[in-house]
């Protein structure tokens, strides 16, 4: 009886051992890594990434995260390590979703697969290296579409290279050149330092900044008089530097500054970059010039659309939006809404008179400005390697959606209306379909 006793004993002892043990090993797992059922469990509790309509964009399923669209906003999601989120919304949001959250993006699919395909055949036939775009809803700042080129599949990161990964219209800094002079033309209206249809001395080149300043150059031929009007008809360098002449420093880079430019922009949680206006120190005449199309000052697509939204919303500044629910970002008065308007007028002839081949759609009233910037390499100023940048808003009377498109390094027509007006065409070609927004009727 005593041995049967001693033997039980034994073996209650070598369980509870077991039982011991298998606590250890499981805390020690949860410590240094799980083992793959464990794994696959808080997977599972992962919340999930949902677009705009409820379509999801990223979720978990049997242990794995998984990205059913494919590279549709790639690079805005990210992707997943073995237990967190290493890039994009998955690193960004990683504390929500890690918990069981759910997480629900203002992005529309139909518009990001738009933009994706308009700026891949955009950059692809002009033999660029990379591309961006973002589209958003001009009375909330919600973010409708942000694609980069090159594509980007999640579901399997590890093939791509962190350039490819990365998040270019959010993160990417390049010189605006061109577009920043309806914004300037916006802010000299604004102080009533000119009028749409003041006139100027418009020579196709012009020295500026005194004894040590330089001689600037217009591109397009155009008469020896322009008023404000055509000086964005023609992009003309030399028309900005008259436009500017009695703007003071302060207060022509205050309304860069208003307009997002040199600022972070305020989008709650997300990584984005800053780009850079000049300290005011060294606002001379000969910068304020140069600043006035965009050139010695940086910002990103998405600043670039934000600025440009500024226009389209009667003069309020809003806070771009990705995350529905998210924290509201500024809103604030930059322009008089009638200024805003006469802005819109001008720029929605700078297409119909100028670049409707390229940028413009039969019976629908488009409204926006080009940018060719040459990209800086070491301290200078390349002769061979450009960004063609194009900003704009529809429908041009009443604007329900703002674009700003960036292609970097194209070999082929380079320019801004050979190639990024176009790209803008094709976004607004598919949300004026989208929204069966008949064309107008055309006068006899």
């Amino acid at each position: 009886m005593e041995i049967k006793i001693r033997n039980r004993s034994h073996i209650m002892q070598a369980v509870a051992l077991l039982l011991f043990l298998s606590l250890v090993w499981a805390y020690a797992q949860l410590e240094w890594g799980l083992p793959n059922t464990v794994k696959r469990n808080v997977m599972q509790a992962r919340g999930t990434i949902y677009a705009a309509d409820g379509s999801v964009l990223a979720r978990s399923v049997n242990g794995k995260r998984t990205y059913p669209q494919g590279h549709l906003a790639g690079q805005v999601l990210g992707m997943m390590g073995d237990t967190e989120g290493l890039e994009g919304l998955e690193a960004a949001y990683n504390r929500t979703l890690e918990v069981g959250e759910d997480v629900k993006l203002t992005v529309d699919p139909r518009t990001q697969a738009s933009a994706e395909a308009a700026l891949a055949e955009g950059v692809k036939a002009h033999k660029g290296e990379y591309g961006s775009v973002i589209v958003m809803e001009t009375l909330t700042g919600r973010i409708l579409a942000a694609a980069s080129y090159p594509e980007f599949n999640p579901n399997n990161w590890r093939s791509y290279s962190a350039e490819t990964r990365r998040n270019r219209p959010f993160l990417d800094v390049y010189e605006p050149g061109s577009t920043v002079k309806g914004l300037v033309v916006a802010a000299a209206m604004n102080d009533s330092l000119i009028t749409p249809d003041t006139l100027y001395n418009t020579p196709m080149q012009r020295h500026v900044g005194g004894r040590w300043g330089s001689v600037i150059h217009d591109a397009v031929d155009h008469p020896a008089t322009l008023n404000t009007k055509y000086v964005l008809r023609y992009s003309s360098n030399v028309g900005m530097s008259h436009i500017v002449e009695k703007f003071p420093a302060t207060d022509m880079r205050n309304y860069l500054l208003n307009y997002g430019f040199g600022q972070d922009v305020q989008l709650p949680v997300l990584s984005t970059a800053t780009g850079r206006l000049q300290n005011i120190r060294k606002w001379d005449d000969l910068v304020r010039v140069t600043s006035s199309f965009g050139q010695g000052m940086s910002s990103t697509t998405l600043q670039l659309a934000a600025a440009y939204n500024t226009l389209a919303n009667d003069g309020l500044y809003i806070s771009p939006r990705l995350v529905e629910g998210a924290t509201p970002g500024e809103r604030r008065e930059v322009l008089k809404p009638a200024t805003a308007r006469k802005t819109r007028d001008m720029l929605e002839a700078v297409i119909e008179e100028g670049i409707s081949h390229s940028a413009g759609l039969k019976g629908y009233a488009l409204a926006g400005k080009t940018g060719t910037s040459q990209v800086v390499v070491g301290r200078t100023y390349s002769k061979d390697l450009y960004d063609s940048v194009f900003a704009g808003f529809f429908p041009a009377d009443a604007p329900r959606v703002t674009v700003a498109v960036m292609v970097h390094g194209a070999k082929l027509d380079y320019h801004g209306s050979m190639l990024a007006a176009p790209i803008y065409k094709k976004i607004a070609a598919g949300l004026f379909s989208d929204w069966a927004a008949a064309p107008a009727a055309s006068t006899p």
